[in-house]
């Protein structure tokens, strides 16, 4: 899972801040541990050699939550940063799920075309901006077999609507547990609003029916992450 609220380059991930990732996102383990146990029952129903694509893999948490749980899947991951994969693949390798793991550097675009039976992207969309979401979404869908699965959590909000200076607030509580400054927290909004691509829920849901998705289905939140999942027709 990516973190909530890194800077969008992945320059940002150089190998000390890679070995550092997991130790930081310990604080949100009650909410990862939550997510990640509704994706496996989101998943449950795939076959039992299912195949997955993990968008924005980072240091391979997804793949480990479902390796552990469905030992007959196998996974592709794909991520912009070779720091990040450089430690997934360690991770992988010391759970002994490696063989199982193919990990890719780059984007959706440059996992293989194939069909999977799920795709995984959670806490990864925020980083696409909006002119580039839709096809951001188009690129999964195609990736999936019909019937497969899409599940995805992003950080989501209106950030026009009169709630959300409210909401802000409660985000900047997480980020004071993973060691926000003072000065970081005082740029968070706008951090939100001109850097990276926070979208409003109903904007999203739109994006993921245009792309092919009927019906999103919701099935997270807490805070501004919000998690849905949807079939390929």
């Amino acid at each position: 899972m990516t973190s909530p609220n890194p800077p969008a380059s992945t320059n940002f991930f150089n190998q000390e801040m890679a070995d550092a990732y997991d130790r930081r996102n310990s604080a949100l383990a009650p909410i990862s541990d939550n997510l990640h146990f509704l994706m496996r029952l989101v998943l449950a129903n795939l076959p039992a050699d299912a195949r997955v694509l993990c968008v924005g893999v980072g240091t391979g948490a997804e793949i480990l939550s479902l390796a552990k749980a469905y030992p007959g899947w196998s996974f592709v991951g794909v991520d912009p940063s070779e720091e990040m994969l450089a430690v997934g693949r360690h991770r992988l390798e010391q759970a002994g799920v490696l063989q199982r793991c193919e990990l890719i550097q780059g984007y959706v675009q440059d996992a293989p075309a194939e069909g999977f039976d799920a795709v995984v992207s959670l806490l990864v969309a925020h980083f696409i901006q909006r002119q580039d979401r839709a096809a951001f979404y188009a690129a999964i869908h195609d990736r999936l077999k019909p019937g497969g699965r899409f599940v995805s959590a992003e950080i989501s909000g209106d950030l026009d609507a009169p709630e959300f200076p409210a909401m802000l607030e409660d985000w900047k509580q997480v980020q004071t547990l993973m060691g926000a400054t003072p000065e970081s927290l005082a740029k968070l909004g706008g951090m939100m609003r001109d850097v990276l691509g926070v979208l409003p829920p109903a904007e999203t849901q739109a994006l993921w029916q245009a792309a092919g998705f009927p019906q999103p289905i919701p099935f997270f939140q807490a805070f501004m992450i919000r998690g849905w999942h949807a079939t390929r027709a």
